[in-house]
Formats: structure tokens, C-alpha cells, sequence
């Protein structure tokens, strides 16, 4: 493989598993499970990271109208279920598990094309999905430990995974970039999280933090926030050069390479038919990114 070509590959991968590590560390080693506060930090940061660096010159974002970001507003309630589920199961899952669930996401947009669009898919795409659920249901299941929470958490970040996809898909917001539908979805975010931090009673619980003026809680917020906006950039990177197929690829390797990691840095579980499971769903994930090549 030419390594020039290979590059934003591995520097997405190498995001991707360290944003993940981090964001992780802070959920559920130190534990700070007040996802308005969290991921009110992360959209705000991202929010002013963007701003800056478009003013900068070092990103593309041009100014959008105001029809056009209200029209893109569903979306952005997408993104914030998208996050907000994410950030709940991952603090419960251990990260093999997250994924599995998260594969599921591309059976949501699935049914939601062929529902809008009428669009039918090949007997390979429609077996890998069958895989991908199949493993997922068992995985539930077979693992019950973790509860319904958990589990439903995660069904909400899936869901708003597939759904936020296909609505871009058929937006008719299109003219925005991405880079400026994600700015609208950080800033949406934002208020939303920072006005629910009150109410939920995050704000007060947070107080109570153990590890609140700890260096570790510091700086895994920090970077947790510099790793997101980072990952944005190189899956935009990744994205703008290289086909659908081939930067599904790269994410398929960047989650299996994460799963295995993971086995090793935080405490997980793993028997036999839970294996199997995680094995057959990144198989149904496999075929269904070969399915869209041919």
C-alpha cells in the first residue's frame, strides 16, 4: 500500500482510537456521568475551534443563511441523540459491546432509504444486516448484566445514527458542507446541553465530583474535546479523498483495532458466545462494506 495514500488512513485511526480511549476514561474510570456538562464542553470547544480556524483560513466554512440552518435543525436534534445516547452507553458498555450495538445503526438507514427512496438492496447487503442484528440481539441477550439502561441508551445512539445519515442524505439543506452543518450541530447542541444542565440536575451533582479539581479529570476533558474536533478533520480529510467504500474500510479497521485494544487498557469481559457475537457482527460489517464495492 502507498504510504502517501495510507496517511490520512492512519491518522484517522489514530484518532479515532485515542479519542474513543479518552472519552471513555472519563466516562467510566473517573466516572463523571453528567453528559450535559461533558458534552456541553465538547460542543462549545468544538463550536469555537471551528469559528476559529475558519476565520483562520485553515478550514472552509462560509456563512450560511438562516433558512438554511433552520432547515437543517432536525438534523442537528440527530447529532445531539447521536451524542448524548453514545455518551450514556459508553460509560456503561465496555467498548466491543458499544460497537456492536452501534453497527445496528446501519440497518436504521437502510430501512429508512428503502422506506423514502425505494431503494432495494443485494442479497449480500441484506445478509450482512441480518449478521449485524442477528449478533447484536444475542450479545443483548447473553449479557443482560448491564441492563436495560444501558441497552436502551444505546438503541437511542444508533438510531439517531442511522436516521442523522439518511437525513443528510436527502436534506435539502445539501448545499451546506459538512463542515458547516457540523458547526450548526455544535452550536445547537450546545445550548440545548447547557440549558439542560440545570434541570437534569447535572450541575449541582457535578459539584459533588470526587475527582473535580483532579489533573486526570482536567485533562481528559481537555483532550477529549482537542481529540473530537481532530477526528472531525481527519475523517473530513479522509473522506474528501478517498471513495465511500474505501473510508468505510478505514472506520471498519479503526473500530476493530479499538475493540482489541480496549481488551487491554479497561476492564472487559469476554465469553466464548460474547466472542462470537463481536466476531460475526464485524463480519456482517465486513460483507456489507464489499457489498457496496461490487
Amino acid at each position: 500500500m502507498n504510504v502517501a495514500r495510507a496517511g490520512p488512513g492512519l491518522v484517522f485511526c489514530i484518532f479515532f482510537i485515542v479519542s474513543y480511549f479518552t472519552n471513555k476514561y472519563v466516562l467510566s474510570v473517573l466516572k463523571f456521568t453528567y453528559p450535559t456538562l461533558f458534552l456541553g464542553w465538547q460542543t462549545c470547544t468544538g463550536t469555537l475551534l471551528l469559528v476559529v480556524t475558519g476565520k483562520l483560513g485553515w478550514v472552509e466554512v462560509k456563512g450560511f443563511t438562516r433558512s438554511a440552518a433552520v432547515l437543517w435543525l432536525p438534523g442537528s436534534v440527530l447529532f445531539l441523540g447521536n451524542i448524548y445516547g453514545g455518551s450514556k452507553a459508553l460509560s456503561m458498555l465496555p467498548i466491543p459491546f458499544f460497537f456492536v450495538l452501534q453497527n445496528v445503526s446501519e440497518v436504521v438507514f437502510i430501512l429508512i432509504i428503502r422506506v423514502t427512496q425505494r431503494e432495494r438492496s443485494s442479497w449480500m447487503k441484506l445478509f450482512s444486516q441480518v449478521l449485524v442484528l442477528v449478533s447484536a440481539l444475542t450479545l443483548i441477550l447473553h449479557n443482560p448484566q448491564f441492563g436495560p439502561n444501558a441497552y436502551g441508551w444505546a438503541t437511542v445512539h444508533l438510531f439517531c445514527i442511522g436516521s442523522y445519515r439518511a437525513f443528510q442524505r436527502n436534506s435539502k439543506s445539501s448545499h451546506l458542507s459538512e463542515l458547516e452543518q457540523q458547526l450548526i450541530n455544535y452550536m445547537v447542541s450546545m445550548l440545548l446541553l447547557v440549558s439542560a444542565a440545570h434541570p437534569t440536575g447535572d450541575f449541582f451533582g457535578a459539584l459533588e465530583f470526587p475527582f473535580l479539581m483532579s489533573y486526570e479529570f482536567h485533562s481528559g476533558c481537555f483532550a477529549s474535546a482537542i481529540l473530537g474536533f481532530l477526528l472531525l478533520l481527519a475523517s473530513l480529510k479522509l473522506r474528501s479523498g478517498l471513495s465511500t467504500v474505501h473510508c468505510a474500510a478505514w472506520t471498519f479497521f479503526a473500530k476493530m483495532l479499538a475493540s482489541v485494544l480496549s481488551v487491554f487498557i479497561f476492564i472487559t469481559e469476554l465469553s466464548p458466545l460474547t466472542l462470537c457475537c463481536i466476531l460475526m457482527n464485524h463480519i456482517g460489517e465486513a460483507l456489507s462494506i464489499h457489498s457496496d464495492r461490487v
